[in-house]
């Protein structure tokens, strides 16, 4: 009984948001990646809740995970419709009407969330989830998926900040990284972790 106590607690994940980037990109070990996050997603049942795009590293993950059996859920701003030509074959699209509810909407639907490699807006959705679960708006599981140390730098930063006071210990573990996708999933599924508001750190 003692050690089925200190099992940690395994959090359901049903919808897993994935943070990407509308471009491919050139390194095709991120692509490897994608397509590896989409067929663990779909190969566990989950469904993916993403940006809504079909094109680049959005669409390939989107594309992955319906053809291999699973579900997937696009939100997509108006006015990007066009311009990220938003995925027609998804299991469900929804339109906002803008950035903000954008990703509120993405928040509302998703149990965990994960960071492919990307940039800028992938940058904005990834340290807005984590800022709201660092002041305690959600207590939903955040993980980047790491390829060939894309995020190094990112991890370094991070514990700079925290040897200079910045950011507690504690909310510094509240990102899980991993470079494989089954492993920083089963991390995600045993979060337990609490964050420690700012001005009690």
């Amino acid at each position: 009984m003692e050690q089925e106590a200190t099992l940690p607690l395994m959090t359901e994940l049903k919808r897993v948001c994935v943070f990407c980037g509308s471009s491919t990109g050139s390194n095709p070990s991120i692509v490897d990646a994608t397509v590896e996050l989409g067929n663990e997603l779909a190969e566990r049942g989950m469904t993916l809740v993403y940006g809504g795009g079909s094109v680049g590293l959005m669409g390939l993950v989107a594309d992955t995970v319906l053809e291999a059996g699973g579900e997937v859920i696009g939100v997509i701003p108006r006015n990007l419709f066009g311009r990220e030509i938003a995925h027609q074959g998804l299991t469900e699209l929804i339109e906002t009407d803008g950035m903000h509810e954008r990703k509120a909407k993405m928040y509302d639907l998703a149990d965990a969330f994960i960071a492919l490699p990307g940039g800028f807006g992938t940058m904005d959705e990834l340290f807005e989830i984590i800022t709201w679960r660092q002041i305690g708006s959600h207590s939903k599981p955040v993980g980047l998926i790491d390829v060939e140390g894309y995020y190094t730098s990112l991890f370094a930063w991070m514990d700079r900040a925290v040897a200079d006071g910045l950011v507690s210990a504690s909310n510094r573990g509240l990102v899980h990284q991993s470079s494989a996708a089954a492993a920083l999933l089963d991390q995600l599924a045993a979060d337990d972790q609490v964050a420690t508001p700012k001005w009690d750190s």
